[in-house]
């Protein structure tokens, strides 16, 4: 049974590989347009990907899953596996001629969402490139809302919360029929990168660079076409632009297709949103105020770049409009705190996520209360809303695992021979898909090209940990799973 499961995932997988192989036309016929000699790449990568996927979908077509739990954790890594694999293989043949290590850290990084990048002179690069990094990041981005609002609550480690919208059942979705709720999720995603794109390009980008960006802000992804991030754009309400949609990338978008389709505000009363916007908000004052007094910029320059950059890390979006590491040791630590906290479930961001806070809060409040009444009988609520003890000892086994995974990760860092600052930061924002860490090396102004290869591989390894929601990846990796 297990080697029908197995091949059952692998056919899943191909035949999304061809897809995948699709989308690698959209770029060739980009570079065709600029006549950069790069489209040949993609038309090769293309071509190479569609007969392995039809061939290998062809292979185990005869295989039909049995629908479990174990089935659905094996097929979610093997997807990302696939999608990380086949989107490496156009940055490997490019002109950039890069190492396996470097396109597999680029492709894990874009399918991921995190937004990390090894590559370098990106304003010189050919455009197909650039358009493929952010194809990746669009898809990525699908991906994960898909993963957090029907797979992860199936396998109960995602937030079933997100499922609030109609009634008082937190597990009921907008629509009846998965279909519909299906096509409408594509549609307000489609949708929200065009408005993105439009305004972006009204703000005075170029149609190549508005389309880029929207693409890897919508997916909280913050792969740019620029080195220096969106530090090149000097208009603010270009900044303010991004601000709103790494916003709404970072909002349910269960709660995006009741309000656009059926006009109900009342959605955003879900306690994640308001906890989201509320640490987004309060840090971004908080910052802005400490910039003015230290008179490192003025109050409306302060407030533009402070939120941008804030909300940047808190959805897990990855933009710099400024190197925040030159603002002073307390924009630095709350920068390095906003690295932990994340988005919504069920949205394109990453993170530990505001749903699990609220639970932690829950669950010290209620230990506090015991010191003082020992007998009492107290549960934990979200809003109106009683939190079941099962998701309680999920959210405490979630965050003991990060916070060992991250430890584990620094050690093994620090053994490739990277400074600590370096492995600290870079082992945190890969676990939490954020994408730049601190120090001149990896911080908002640098990559991550200088990094032996070996420590691109465990970034890779942390990226695919922390997008899968940790357990999703850990689980494969127990003898027990693999047992009949």
């Amino acid at each position: 049974m297990k080697g029908r499961n197995l091949h059952a995932a692998i056919h899943v997988s191909a035949v999304f590989a061809i897809w995948l192989a699709a989308l690698m036309l959209i770029p060739a016929l980009t570079d065709l347009y600029y006549g950069n000699p790069d489209w040949l790449v993609f038309a090769i990568s293309a071509l190479l990907v569609a007969v392995l996927g039809i061939l290998t979908a062809v292979a185990t077509r005869d295989f039909r899953p049995t629908y479990s739990v174990r089935f659905a954790f094996l097929l979610v890594n093997i997807l990302w596996l696939t999608f990380a694999v086949a989107g490496a293989l156009p940055f490997i043949e490019s002109s950039q001629k890069m190492t396996v290590a470097d396109a597999f850290f680029e492709s894990m990084s874009g399918i991921t969402t995190t937004g990390s990048t090894v590559m370098t002179g990106l304003d010189g690069l050919p455009p197909g490139l650039l358009l493929w990094r952010s194809i990746l990041q669009w898809v990525g981005g699908l991906g994960v809302i898909v993963l957090g609002l029907f797979i992860l609550p199936y396998l109960k480690i995602g937030g079933s919360s997100v499922f609030k919208l109609e009634s008082s059942d937190r597990y009921t979705r907008p629509f009846s029929r998965l279909s519909t709720f299906a096509t409408s999720l594509l549609g307000i995603y489609v949708a929200s990168t065009l408005v993105c794109a439009v305004l972006y390009a009204m703000t005075g980008m170029s149609i190549f660079d508005s389309i880029n960006h929207a693409m890897t802000t919508v997916s909280t992804g913050g792969f740019s076409t620029h080195d220096t991030s969106f530090e090149y754009f000097t208009n603010p309400l270009t900044h303010w632009v991004a601000i709103v949609f790494m916003l709404i990338g970072g909002i349910p978008f269960t709660a995006l297709i009741v309000l656009m389709l059926r006009g109900r505000f009342d959605t955003f009363r879900d306690n994640q949103v308001l906890v989201m916007l509320a640490y987004a908000g309060a840090l971004s004052l908080a910052v802005a105020v400490y910039l003015e007094l230290s008179k490192t910029e003025d109050i409306v320059p302060a407030i533009t770049h402070s939120t941008f950059n804030i909300v940047s890390l808190v959805t897990t979006t990855g933009y710099a409009s400024a190197n925040y590491l030159q603002w002073g040791s307390f924009a630095i630590a709350i920068a390095f705190m906003a690295t932990f906290l994340g988005g919504c479930s069920g949205s394109t961001a990453g993170g530990i996520k505001a749903y699990r806070w609220i639970a932690l809060y829950g669950v010290l409040r209620r230990a506090i209360d015991r010191f003082i009444y020992p007998h009492a009988v107290a549960s934990v609520h979200s809003g109106k809303d009683k939190v079941s003890e099962e998701t309680l000892d999920t959210v405490l086994l979630f965050f003991a695992a990060y916070m060992l995974l991250w430890a584990l990760l620094t050690v093994a860092l620090t053994l490739t021979g990277i400074d600590f600052l370096t492995a600290i930061s870079g082992a945190l924002t890969a676990l939490s898909n954020v994408g730049p860490g601190l120090g001149d090396v990896i911080g908002p102004t640098g990559n991550f090209d200088s990094l032996p290869d070996s420590a691109k591989w465990i970034l890779s390894f942390a990226m695919l940990v922390g997008r899968l929601e940790i357990f999703t990846v850990l689980v494969l990796l127990s003898p027990t799973f693999w047992q009949e």
